[in-house]
């Protein structure tokens, strides 16, 4: 649970953008917002096509790497 305790001589203006820093750190409306819709987990076969992809791109760019300096 995030709070925030009003100050001695603090405005309630303040206080509310002092909270709002808080929940924004806390990353609470982040994962809400993720959260808000099922997602469906990604099918193996999808899974392994998308690895063989970023192996393949991983290699070209180290290959590129090497033989560009």
């Amino acid at each position: 649970m995030i709070f925030a305790i009003k100050k001695q001589n603090e405005s309630n203006e303040r206080l509310i953008n002092r909270f709002k820093k808080t929940v924004q750190r806390s990353r609470v409306l982040l994962n809400a917002k993720q959260h808000r819709f099922h997602e469906q987990s990604p099918r193996k076969r999808y899974v392994r096509q998308s690895a063989v992809k970023r192996d393949f791109y991983r290699g070209k760019r180290a290959k590129e790497q090497f033989y560009s300096s």
